[in-house]
């Protein structure tokens, strides 16, 4: 970093270059790992919980969608 403003090219530049480059490479990979932005595993596990409850909640009307669904399907086949 030079500066207030963060240089990318700088800092793969100063990677590259300086003999400390073990290092800064070690401290990149720590600010890495400590990111917060995208989806962590606690919201994975919530969301597919969600689901699973909805589909048990609704598992006799998806039971009956899927098989209308499938009889339409091989009703109307036999006229092809």
């Amino acid at each position: 970093m030079r500066g207030d403003v963060y240089d990318p090219a700088a800092g793969i530049y100063d990677i590259l270059n300086e003999k400390k480059g073990t290092e800064k490479m070690r401290k990149t990979f720590k600010d890495f790992m400590r990111e917060e932005d995208g989806m962590g595993t606690v919201e994975v596990i919530l969301i597919i919980v969600v689901l699973i409850g909805l589909v048990i909640i609704f598992k006799s009307q998806l039971t009956q969608i899927v098989n209308n669904i499938f009889s339409k399907i091989s009703s109307q086949s036999n006229s092809i």
